[in-house]
């Protein structure tokens, strides 16, 4: 290769690189409120959250996301063979395993939704505050429901199933950028995020760059962390930490304890070969509400993915309370465990009694941190 097919190599990937930046500082005004708008959902959008966690179902319009909400709870949403005949959220209760799952039958999304086309924005944003995002899809559309729900969903910073940028981010109040790599990142170097933080205005900031894969666009949904939120599933508990934004991220921001699941209606009308296909996908259920198949392993799938423990109390001389459970996350401690009881116990915490799958020896004698496990028994003594 000649030089001046180097300089043009190098002019073009310049120009790609600009592009890039523009576009991906495009996609993260999406996420931005317009002006005026508050935190909350719109009317019918602000429904409190309740139980021990939230499922969104979301859709395009007439997929069975109500037939669905009516099957599985004694909520009764408005049913019609006609579009958008669900114009608000609409929360139900599932109770299973002695846990109650609120429900939200959301309204359709359509094409566009990310520009707040049919009320897409609202739709989305109460999507956001779920634990377990249920995507109904009909079967006999094939991929091209799941492509374009997908694309609507990650223009408005919805990441499904997918890991958050393994990216240290740390603003500073002097001291200039400091930035450096595990490895040399492909797609990323420190002129590209030289830039991208000085068109933020991060004058002074640490970054260390641990994945190699990292693009333009991983780099954005770091800075604009509030606004994201990754919706997947866990491998490891409790989750590495990915990314540092001091005082600005919540706990579990980057979407811990949380699912995607694609659930496919209408099973019915296609075909058995595809039919096979359909149920051997990845975070993939398939059913039928018209002729109420596959009803209980959608429900037994959305309890899996949750990733919710049952753990029980006992008395000191007394048996175990195996009546009602308390409702923790996978990942919990003894100390999530008092906080279920009374918020106050922790303080006159001396230690704790554990029966189960989490001790290695019953009863075992644990401290606040012990991760407790499915089914374990516990028995707390304060001061």
């Amino acid at each position: 290769m000649g030089i001046s097919e180097k300089i043009k190599e190098i002019e073009d990937e310049m120009k790609r690189t600009q592009k890039n930046r523009k576009l991906a500082r495009l996609r993260a005004q999406l996420l931005e409120p317009g002006p005026g708008s508050g935190g909350g959902g719109g009317s019918g959008f602000d429904v409190s959250k309740s139980g021990d966690a939230r499922v969104s179902l979301v859709g395009f319009p007439s997929v069975g996301k109500s037939t669905l909400l009516t099957k599985i709870t004694k909520t009764r949403s408005e049913v019609a063979a006609y579009a958008f005949t669900t114009l608000t959220a609409i929360p139900g209760v599932l109770e299973y395993e002695g846990a109650e799952i609120q429900i939200l039958d959301l309204p359709g999304i359509i094409e566009g939704a990310a520009e707040g086309k049919g009320r897409g924005r609202q739709v989305i944003s109460a999507a956001k505050t779920s634990d377990l995002i249920v995507m109904v899809l009909d079967a006999t559309k094939k991929l091209e429901q799941r492509t374009l729900l997908e694309k609507e969903l990650e223009a408005v910073g919805i990441r499904l199933n997918r890991e958050p940028p393994n990216i240290y981010l740390k603003p500073k109040k002097s001291g200039g950028m400091k930035i450096n790599f595990m490895s040399p990142p492909k797609y990323l170097d420190e002129k590209m995020i030289y830039n991208i933080l000085r068109d933020y205005k991060m004058l002074n900031a640490e970054v260390l760059v641990r994945d190699e894969n990292a693009t333009v666009d991983d780099f954005i949904d770091v800075i604009m962390a509030p606004n994201r939120k990754y919706i997947r599933w866990y491998v490891l508990s409790p989750p590495p930490p990915f990314i540092y934004w001091e005082g600005s991220m919540e706990a579990n921001e980057y979407g811990g304890w949380m699912g995607s699941l694609y659930v496919y209606n209408k099973i019915d009308c296609i075909s058995k070969t595809y039919l096979n296909q359909l149920a051997r996908e990845p975070h993939t259920v398939v059913m039928s509400c018209e002729l109420d198949l596959g009803i209980k392993d959608v429900v037994d799938r959305v309890w899996e993915d949750l990733r919710l423990l049952r753990i029980y109390t006992k008395k000191k001389g007394s048996a175990p309370d195996f009546t009602e459970a308390l409702i923790v996350r996978d990942g919990s401690t003894i100390e999530d465990v008092c906080d279920q009881i009374h918020r106050t116990i922790k303080e006159r915490f001396r230690y704790a009694l554990v029966w189960g799958a989490s001790a290695k020896h019953s009863p075992q004698r644990t401290g606040l941190n012990h991760l407790v496990a499915e089914g374990d028994v516990v028995s707390i003594f304060t001061k």
